[in-house]
């Protein structure tokens, strides 16, 4: 038996040359050494670590398998969102996004990095001084699945990052993909056994990642791409995204060999063409081209809108497309009232799945296309993720094809359905009461900028909805110990804390209220504005379309929106509701005169902490003052607020030159 001390030295050597050969192997894609070598090599690792258990490194390449399966999987948030891309499907889409970016930036000519746009699974690594800690998905952006013991089991992901300078901390971001070919080996195997066989690489890669044992996940043929960065500490790294994706090569994570940097739209362009011809001959399933600014600083000034970045856009390749027939459409209302129409299909095999449902988008949609029940109709996996109906075969419409009419009453709570002239979204109005909308309701109603109920968060929501022990808001405020403290993972004490948490609610400000309501297109600012004009609830609630168009920057469609609202007998017998449970706010001071909008025109940026107010109340002062509050410094920026310890917006708002304020420099101008 090998000596401890030799063990120690001869295994340090083993791994070195393992994580070696894996880099050429997956990264460079030039082996230095056969298999077998290969195989001899991890052979004598795993005997010596048998000798010798406790000398196991958690990053040694024997530990990619071996852990119990799980019961099932952690959450974990995101620190940095992870955000969906918006999507190019024309010439003119891309010609348009590469227009927004230069107008945004004011420059003629802007250089992207580009990359096939892989068919997996988003996933995120997060490397501690070097080593893997966690592995996540993407979730719905802001959480995610921790799939730490799976992600392991994937070789081409390093499990220590090779060479040095690396930050302490590195999050990197990623596609976990099943190669075309390991995905016709893993079905002819499947077939053999006389098991079921899987329809594409996409889902196979998806469930495969996403197995509670993670000896089924080793033994898929999965592999990793890496495409950008999460939270790096300290950010020390280059600021071109082509030059930190070499940095990334350099420390053994794989990087896509078809990325390349290009200048301009024509350059974009030329780059889609010559992957569309090379797509069929690629080893791995891709479905377009994704576009990124390469600079850095450019990404930080055109940052981001709603769940995607205004720097980057996925340009898809025309989808598979099919023929049915339609055979009946239904309105589903969303979360927040939107009524979609929704294609009942005769199913039909399209882009690898069976597809018997696709979305119609909105009514505005249906018309054009002219779509009538009864049709047979072009379905078309839109971004290979949410079926669409396309068009029509006019050829082969039937004399009885009926038309389709939008519903005048809400299908799930029967309240007024409301479309503002002009707009191809209709809502159900009955936002108070509508049984779809109500655990989206009940968070926002709660959210830390509308009531800020603390402790009433999602989990608890869906629960207390869920046990229909509410209904509206005003139900909240009914809400007994006893009952709390039945829920899951609800004791005495944490129920009688929530309990506080909402009799401190019931003491709040109008805005906050108007903005609680969740009254469509009414966000936090709107809601400032609304109050300040009307000065109290009820005048509001009287006001038609026609006087709330007198209120600055309310235009004829979020008037119909505010008054479609305050019209329901329903939503004003909760809003009854809720002042009966003793909600009430100050009475709001005289709004000021057009002449005393001291800020109007002005950005504010706020960073740091502020000692006489909190964040908060210094936005509700600028925007009462005319002014606008921003989340990011660019060279629009009029001022970056700074209070105690700032973050990296004051080193942004120096770069850029933008003017600092100090928390007594902002008192005497908001005072002034």
């Amino acid at each position: 038996m090998t000596s401890r001390r030799d063990a120690e030295k001869r295994l340090g050597e083993l791994r070195r040359q393992l994580q070696h050969h894996n880099y050429r192997y997956y990264v460079l894609d030039e082996p230095e050494v056969p298999d077998s070598e290969y195989d001899r090599l991890m052979r004598e690792l795993t005997v010596l670590e048998k000798e010798h258990p406790g000398l196991v490194a958690p990053d040694s390449p024997s530990q990619r398998v071996g852990a119990a399966p799980l019961k099932a999987f952690g959450e974990v948030r995101h620190s940095v969102p992870m955000l969906s891309l918006d999507n190019a499907f024309s010439e003119e889409d891309l010609l348009s996004f590469d227009r927004r970016v230069r107008e945004k930036l004011e420059v003629e000519q802007v250089e992207y990095t580009t990359e096939p746009k892989l068919d997996g699974l988003a996933i995120s690594l997060t490397y501690e001084a070097g080593r893997l800690t966690r592995g996540a998905t993407r979730g719905d952006g802001s959480t995610g699945e921790d799939v730490t013991q799976n992600v392991r089991t994937v070789k081409s992901i390093p499990l220590q990052l090779l060479g040095q300078g690396w930050p302490a901390l590195l999050e990197v971001r990623g596609e976990v993909y099943m190669p075309k070919r390991g995905f016709e080996e893993l079905n002819r195997e499947l077939a053999k056994r006389g098991e079921k066989t899987y329809v594409n690489p996409r889902n196979t890669a998806a469930g495969s990642l996403r197995q509670l044992d993670p000896r089924i996940t080793a033994a898929r043929p999965l592999e990793f791409y890496a495409y950008g960065l999460g939270v790096v500490k300290p950010d020390t790294l280059p600021k071109r995204h082509s030059e930190i994706l070499e940095k990334l090569r350099g420390w053994g994570i794989r990087v896509n060999r078809e990325t390349r940097q290009v200048k301009g739209a024509a350059g974009c362009l030329e780059y889609y063409a010559h992957l569309g011809k090379k797509r069929e001959t690629l080893p791995y399933e891709i479905d377009g081209v994704v576009y990124k600014v390469d600079r850095i600083d450019w990404q930080e000034e055109l940052g981001f809108v709603s769940r995607a970045p205004r720097w980057a856009v996925a340009h898809k390749f025309p989808a598979q497309e099919e023929m049915t027939i339609l055979k009946a459409v239904d309105f589903q209302v969303g979360r927040t009232g939107a009524l979609t129409p929704t294609a009942r299909l005769e199913p039909v095999f399209v882009g690898g799945v069976t597809v018997s449902n696709a979305t119609l988008h909105n009514m505005d949609e249906v018309a054009r296309k002219d779509i009538r029940v009864g049709d047979t109709v072009i379905v078309r996996r839109a971004g290979d993720v949410i079926p669409e109906v396309v068009g029509v075969v006019l050829a082969r419409r039937l004399k009885n094809a009926k038309r389709v009419l939008l519903p005048k009453e809400c299908p799930v709570c029967g309240s007024e359905v409301v479309r503002p002239e002009g707009e191809a979204v209709a809502r159900c109005s009955g936002g108070l009461v509508c049984s779809a909308q109500r655990k989206e309701l009940i968070r926002h109603f709660a959210s830390r900028r509308a009531l800020d109920i603390e402790g009433l968060g999602e989990k608890l929501v869906d629960q207390l909805v869920e046990k229909d022990l509410i209904k509206t808001p005003a139900d909240v405020f009914a809400l007994t110990i006893p009952e709390l403290a039945d829920l899951e993972r609800m004791g005495e004490k944490s129920a009688q804390n929530l309990a506080a948490g909402i009799a401190g609610a019931r003491k709040t400000t109008l805005p906050r209220f108007l903005y609680a309501l969740g009254i469509p297109e009414v966000g936090e600012a709107t809601a400032q504005t609304l109050a300040q004009h009307f000065g109290a609830l009820e005048p509001l609630m009287e006001a038609d379309a026609e006087a709330l168009q007198e209120v600055p920057d309310v235009g004829p469609v979020v008037a119909e929106e505010i008054a479609a609202f305050f019209r329901q007998k329903h939503n004003r017998a909760v809003i009854a509701a809720l002042r009966k449970a003793g909600v009430s706010w100050p009475a709001l001071p005289k709004r000021p005169a057009s002449g005393a909008q001291t800020l109007a025109g002005k950005t504010f940026v706020l960073t740091g902490t502020l000692a006489a107010m909190t964040r908060d109340q210094a936005k509700e002062r600028i925007t009462t003052l005319g002014g606008k509050v921003a989340g990011s410094v660019s060279k629009k920026t009029s001022y970056v607020v700074a209070g105690s310890e700032p973050g990296s917006k004051l080193q942004e708002a120096e770069r850029l030159g933008v003017e600092v304020l100090d928390e007594e420099a902002f008192l005497r101008l908001i005072r002034a």
